[in-house]
């Protein structure tokens, strides 16, 4: 009888490259991996512990807080295998650290969003749980970041997000041919009031909620279509940077 282990039940995990005591129990997720070493410049101490594929990470302390950033890529099917892997080697709590764009008169450009939960257009979380169950993130996580996003004097919103699986048919919707369901779905989550729309947080708050894991999201308002307003990117650098010190501040209220 064959003693081997199968690919995905290895102790090196299948995509992320990883094995127990890699990573620490709380890590941050942001999707692009040329943004982990920008993150983990704000550790007191890093180390590059894995790049396969889509996912980099990087593990090191704050403030004596072992802590690590690990990328997911872009939309929800990476980042679920990101939360997957991470999870099965031993991080307990996770927080996106991403960008968004604006669906609010009120969200403008630069400000911080913390979400507390997320719309579902997109295809992965139903895959884990019924549409009809609610993509939240941990309330304790989310009281974290809201203390630590207050005491720094960013101007920030609390609410509901939007996760979507197309960039392009957001950006780009009258192209599609199903333009008329996009843009009537467009037009109830804004008068539902979700704050922004982005390509992560749903799925994050689904499989963290089946894995039993601290989930949390802050993210940086980076444009508004509708004004044809971006952030430029040493403004984008310096939203990261903001956002990273918010996170892990935050991330000194979570027990490991």
């Amino acid at each position: 009888m064959s003693n081997k282990k199968s690919l995905i039940d290895s102790d090196i995990q299948y995509h992320i490259g990883m094995k127990e005591g890699d990573v620490a129990d709380f890590v941050i997720l942001p999707g692009d991996p040329g943004r982990v070493d920008f993150i983990a410049q704000h550790f007191d101490e890093a180390r590059e512990v894995a790049y396969n594929r889509e996912y980099k990470t990087v593990t090191g302390t704050y403030k004596g807080r072992p802590v690590s950033v690990t990328s997911t890529g872009i939309g929800c099917p990476s980042a679920a295998i990101a939360i997957e892997e991470l999870a099965n080697i031993g991080a307990k709590t996770m927080v996106r650290l991403g960008t968004a764009g604006a669906m609010q008169e009120f969200t403008r450009v630069g400000d911080t969003v913390i979400a507390t939960g997320a719309v579902r257009q997109e295809g992965t979380s139903p895959q884990y749980m019924p549409i009809e169950f609610p993509a939240v993130s941990s309330h304790d996580m989310t009281s974290a970041l809201v203390k630590s996003v207050s005491k720094s004097g960013a101007n920030y919103h609390l609410g509901v997000v939007q996760s979507k699986d197309s960039f392009y048919g957001q950006h780009s919707p009258d192209k599609m041919p199903v333009s008329y369901e996009l843009n009537q779905k467009w037009e109830a989550w804004v008068k539902g009031g979700v704050l922004c729309s982005e390509m992560e947080a749903a799925t994050l708050f689904v499989v963290g909620s089946y894995r039993k894991l601290r989930t949390g999201a802050l993210l940086i308002i980076a444009g508004d279509q509708n004004r044809e307003e971006s952030l430029t990117k040493d403004e984008y650098l310096e939203a990261v940077s903001k956002s990273t010190k918010m996170i892990l501040e935050a991330s000194l209220e979570i027990p490991n």
